[in-house]
């Protein structure tokens, strides 16, 4: 028996698992290509401005609400349905929604404006401190929630009364058992 023969019966088990491998892998691209033909979707990138038409079920009702905000995030791009991150700033306080791009629940994503950043992921646009002027068009400024500066005017201490720690109490007492003991 050859050496070459001796590997093939040794690994024979590993072979054949690796041609069904390949099997699914073929039989998952064109899965990934079916539903993707199905219903078009435009190229999110991370930093464009989108807005989501979600279907939302309410009772036997059925509407469309709109998420508009910046892509945070796209994970997935070359699976069968890749995740988008987007997130906008309500009221103060910054909301993101995660959503498959091929969800049956989205009617359609509409990019309004695309803008040109450095990274992937934009997980830095989260942060309270962050500045507006990193971001390249003034348009996304408006999806961050920028932490406001309160000026606090200088308190002067002779017309406040200083509140006592729990510490500095229990010394007075201690003082005034002091003084009448004498």
């Amino acid at each position: 028996m050859s050496s070459e023969a001796r590997e093939m019966s040794r690994f024979g088990g590993i072979i054949s698992e690796q041609v069904t491998t390949s099997n699914f892998m073929e039989k998952l691209q064109k899965f990934n290509q079916k539903v993707r033909s199905a219903t078009k979707r435009p190229e999110v990138k991370a930093g464009d401005i989108v807005k989501i038409h979600r279907k939302i079920k309410e009772g036997n009702k059925e509407r469309i609400q709109i998420f508009e905000g910046i892509a945070i995030a796209v994970k997935g791009k070359q699976s069968s349905s890749p995740m988008i991150t987007v997130r906008r700033a309500s009221f103060g306080v910054g909301v993101e929604i995660t959503v498959p791009v091929y969800s049956p629940a989205i009617s359609k994503i509409e990019v309004i404006k695309h803008a040109k950043v450095r990274r992937s992921k934009l997980y830095y646009l989260r942060r309270k401190d962050y500045k507006v002027s990193k971001l390249e068009t003034k348009e996304l400024a408006q999806f961050v929630t920028e932490e406001e500066k309160e000026e606090k005017p200088e308190q002067i201490e002779e017309s406040t009364p200083k509140e006592k720690t729990p510490e500095e109490k229990g010394e007075e007492k201690a003082e005034e058992k002091k003084a009448a003991e004498k």
